[in-house]
Order: C-alpha cells, then sequence, then structure tokens
C-alpha cells in the first residue's frame, strides 16, 4: 500500500454485522482493502462483504446516522454500480441507505467526499460546511434533529470538517 492508507475507514466499512470491504475511486488506493482484508483475517474479524468492480465505494464518503440509517455520497469516487451493492449488503440487515448526491466542485480529480461536509460527532450532532451540503440531506438532516456545528469558511481548506469521532 501506499502513504494514502493511513486513512484507513476509506478501505472498509464497520458495521453490527461484518466488515465491507470497499472498491476503492482512485487507482493508487486500490491495494487497500486486499491488505485490510488480510488483517481482518489474521484477527478473526466477521467480513459481511465486499464492493467489487466495476463498482466503487469510498468510506470517506460513508456515514452512520443512527443504528439503522447509512448515508453515503454519490461522488466521483463511490459510483451508483458500488452503492446498489452497499444496498444489496446492509438492506437485509434492516440499514436505509440514503443517498447525498454531491457536488461537482472542483471535478473528479479533488478529493471530494461526504466526510468533507458532514462528520458526525455525537448522536443528533454533526460538525458540518453547508455551503457544499446537498440541500435535500442537510434538511432532513434537520428534520430528524440533527444540530450543526458549522465549519468557518477560513477552516475550510484545511479540510476542517473532515474528522472522526472517538
Amino acid at each position: 500500500v501506499t502513504m494514502d492508507s493511513i486513512h484507513c475507514r476509506d478501505a472498509a466499512i464497520a458495521t453490527n454485522f461484518g466488515m465491507i470491504l470497499c472498491s476503492m475511486g482512485k487507482s493508487a488506493s486500490k491495494n487497500e482493502p486486499t491488505a485490510e482484508r488480510k488483517a481482518f483475517e489474521r484477527n478473526h474479524i466477521k467480513i459481511l462483504g465486499e464492493i467489487t468492480y466495476p463498482g466503487t465505494v469510498e468510506g470517506g464518503d460513508v456515514a452512520w446516522i443512527d443504528g439503522h440509517t447509512m448515508a453515503v455520497g454519490h461522488t466521483y469516487r463511490t459510483n451508483w454500480d458500488g452503492i446498489r451493492q452497499l444496498k444489496h449488503l446492509l438492506e437485509p440487515h434492516g440499514v436505509n441507505v440514503w443517498v447525498a448526491d454531491m457536488p461537482h466542485y472542483k471535478g473528479p480529480f479533488d478529493v471530494f467526499h461526504l466526510m468533507s461536509v458532514f462528520s458526525p460527532v455525537d448522536k443528533n450532532l454533526a460538525v458540518v460546511y453547508s455551503p457544499l451540503m446537498p440541500i435535500s440531506f442537510r434538511n432532513t438532516l434537520l428534520e430528524r434533529g440533527f444540530s450543526f456545528t458549522e465549519v468557518p469558511d477560513s477552516e475550510w481548506d484545511s479540510m476542517g470538517c473532515n474528522v472522526l469521532a472517538i
């Protein structure tokens, strides 16, 4: 793997039913899911399934809303075939997969994930960058009782919204 593999949540998605191995949209990251599979198998971590080509899903486009709802960003790195496969793996377990159609922003060669504009940090609290959030996704979160901590424009370029709550 390359230095990009430091973003370990990009290559696999944790669920209550096992790990889902991603299919990376960035060619330089293609080997990361295979490396994670080996680590999961070595440590007896259950694998629920995997996204396969031509489908692509990257973990940066995935966020759990609650125990039964996952949001997935439709981006240049997560395509419709990958989203269809993700739904096929999760819906039998009662998980609803919401699709957030992300804007073009800087185009196909930029790193622009769902987590670039939405990072849940508590049950109903998220760090967001509203200017680039899909309107229907943002409104649905508000209707579900989410509160937002807005990233100021001055922190946008430093990926101020892309945080991981532990």
